[in-house]
This record gives structure tokens, sequence and C-alpha cells, in this order.
């Protein structure tokens, strides 16, 4: 199975991250976590970046906040698909981060994930691998099986209480 690497711009930005690492714990998606800045250490993120695919990886999801110039730098570096986390800071509540990540040119696209969205970000890595996958497009699926289950149940409770 092909690894992710997970990549923020700060260890501060770990406990908002860790939610796409508990994504894909759950699938069981083996991944790497790194701390590199675009800013600070462009060399090592352009290492990363261009060894990404003969080292095992299928996605790289990167994480950043403000400038958020993480996932465009790596994404014009490696033809893997990578994932967008704008991150919220005080300045703009992460809007700049999130214009930053989202505005990428033509040929180069990040996907993007909402504000803070880590947990989205683990689980569209999950179904980009799941494409390749079988094993683990079925473990997708009975995911979303259960999701629906849980909602089907709450809007029977919801409806019993109906007069």
């Amino acid at each position: 199975m092909k690894k992710v690497a997970i990549v923020m711009g700060s260890s501060s930005d770990a406990g908002t991250v860790k939610k796409a690492a508990d994504v894909l714990k759950r699938f069981g998606v083996p991944y790497e976590m790194r701390v590199l800045s675009a800013h600070r250490c462009p060399a090592q993120v352009s290492e990363l970046a261009s060894s990404a695919e003969q080292n095992g990886f299928g996605v790289i999801i990167a994480a950043a906040g403000m400038a958020a110039h993480l996932a465009g730098a790596i994404a014009g570096q490696t033809p893997l698909p990578v994932i967008g986390i704008p991150l919220s800071s005080s300045n703009l509540d992460g809007m700049d981060a999130l214009l930053a990540t989202v505005q990428m040119p033509s040929g180069v696209p990040v996907a993007t994930v909402a504000i803070n969205g880590a947990a989205n970000a683990g689980y569209l890595a999950v179904q980009i691998l799941a494409v390749s996958d079988s094993a683990l497009m079925e473990k997708y699926k009975q995911f979303r099986a259960e999701q629906t289950e849980k909602v089907l149940a709450a809007d029977k409770e919801i409806g019993e209480q109906s007069v």
C-alpha cells in the first residue's frame, strides 16, 4: 500500500493536523509526518516533494497557515496528488491560507479542504489511494455505510419524538 506524507509548516500545527493522521490510522494507511517550512527550509521541502513518488508515497497532505505556500511548493515538484489544509491564524481567521492554498495555476492543482479540515484531508487521501486498492475501497465503503446507518438511526429517533 502506498504511504501518505503529512507535512505541516510548524509544529504548532500538529494538534489540528493530527486529525488527518487519525483517519489514516483508522483505515490502516501508513503515513509519515514532517515539519517543513516552504520559506524557512525550501531545500528540504524540495527534497521531500521530488523524491516522494520513489519513496513509496501516493498522496501528500500539506498544512500551513498565513501565506500557506507549502502545498503549492510541494505540488510544483511532484506528480503526486497534493491535498492542502489551510490553517486558521489570528490575523485573518484562515482566509489568507485558504486563498493561498486554493489559487493554483492551471496544471498544478492542490485539492483543498476547509480551513482546519484535516479530517477531510485524511478521508480524501484514503479515497485517492482506494482507487487502486480494492481492500482499502471496501473499508471506505463500509465506513460510508456506517455513516448512513448512524444518520438513519438518528432520524428514526427524532421521528419517534414527533407529535
